[in-house]
């Protein structure tokens, strides 16, 4: 059977694929210790499971709007509206409910890039971004990013990539992999050079903006001027452990675009699932002290790993700013590959390889395991590293 050149050219997501081997172990009677996957390891909030329940027994079961029910735009657009910073009158016609921040993202580089078209990725990224890029047949222009700036894009980095076919730049903060968060001084450095280049669109990834320790969370909208190029993603994965969910948005003040991100989901989707709305509807609207809980319990584990990596002599690192990821440099064993692999087959510890994320010498590890797990997974790792 002939398959298509544009699924065949693109890479299986890592993450999943270290997350699939890892359970064929454990179902194999192997005890692993998984921290492949950037998933929260707590349960959904009492609040939105009940009104997840009371959408199944009120007959939130048929075709939505497309573009998603009014309440929950409603909701995303005065979350984002109330965020520390923020400088753009959002309203629920700038928001498109998607089936997670995932598809958010495909669909704001379906809507925007042609052939040729060139995104910009400062790496290490999520495994992802590439991916969809080269599925919209645009051409990935990756910036690699020095350890000594925390794995963050500088100015001068990106204007030398900056190119006539430049159509997009992809930001995430805080990152994915490496747990880094921008100041509003590294993020005025980028928009200034941004400004030189009305033509490029903006996608500000800020999907783990609510898990940030220890310094203030800086969105991508309070800068006003960039309005109408700005496209953010969010959602209620991460922050209200609601992956299956499978609830996400963007947002942006430019019409065209987003009639056209509707037009492309409706032939795609029709709509998020009712039920699940209803539940996010739920989180953005309800009590959020759940929220700050579980950052205090990510904060809580990243001092534990970070304690415990830095026991292991030759293991480099920066200490995470935020999300729940540590990123260390392993390039004193071997490439991430291969410390990866001996990791899960050794050690019975699974982790993303750096290679994934565009940074080889690195390996990623998600602290969204509890305490004593992480303590499991750090006592192999040291014992691997240091024999």
């Amino acid at each position: 059977m002939q398959l298509s050149d544009r699924v065949l050219k693109i890479e299986a997501s890592q993450s999943l694929v270290m997350s699939a081997r890892a359970k064929a172990m454990k179902a194999a009677g192997v005890d692993v210790v998984s921290m492949s996957l950037g998933e929260p390891d707590m349960d959904t909030p009492k609040h939105v499971r009940v009104a997840a329940q009371e959408a199944v027994d009120n007959h939130w079961s048929h075709y939505g709007p497309v573009p998603g029910i009014p309440g929950l735009r409603d909701a995303v657009a005065n979350y984002q509206s109330k965020l520390a910073g923020n400088a753009i009158p959002w309203i629920a016609d700038d928001v498109l409910v998607s089936v997670g921040a995932k598809m958010a993202i495909y669909n704001a580089i379906q809507t925007v890039i042609n052939p040729g078209d060139e995104v910009i990725i400062p790496m290490p990224a999520w495994v992802s971004y590439s991916e969809m890029v080269k599925l919209a047949e645009g051409v990935v222009v990756p910036v690699v990013t020095r350890y000594e700036d925390r794995f963050c894009l500088t100015p001068d980095a990106l204007r030398k990539a900056l190119t006539p076919k430049t159509r997009m730049i992809i930001l995430c903060s805080p990152n994915n992999p490496t747990g880094a968060v921008y100041t509003a001084r590294e993020l005025e450095g980028l928009v200034n050079v941004l400004r030189e280049h009305p033509d490029v669109y903006i996608l500000a990834d800020e999907i783990y903006n609510e898990l940030i320790y220890g310094k203030s969370s800086v969105t991508f909208s309070s800068f006003p001027d960039l309005a109408e190029r700005l496209i953010i993603i969010n959602g209620v994965s991460k922050a209200y452990a609601m992956t299956g969910y499978r609830i996400g948005w963007l947002m942006s003040k430019n019409k065209a675009f987003i009639n056209a991100c509707i037009r492309l989901q409706g032939q795609q989707l029709t709509c998020a699932t009712m039920i699940a709305q209803k539940a996010a509807e739920a989180a953005l609207t309800g009590e959020q002290e759940c929220v700050e809980e579980m950052r205090k319990i990510f904060e809580k584990r990243r001092e534990l790993i970070c304690e415990l990596a830095s026991q292991i002599p030759g293991l480099k690192f920066h200490r995470p700013e935020g999300a729940f990821y540590l990123f260390p440099d392993v390039s004193a064993w071997g490439t991430g590959d291969e410390v990866a692999e001996r990791l899960l087959d050794e050690a019975h510890v699974a982790v993303v390889p750096g290679s994934a994320f565009g940074c080889p010498s690195c390996i990623r590890l998600s602290y969204a395991v509890s305490e004593e797990e992480i303590r499991k997974a750090m006592t192999r790792i040291a014992a691997l590293l240091t024999k």
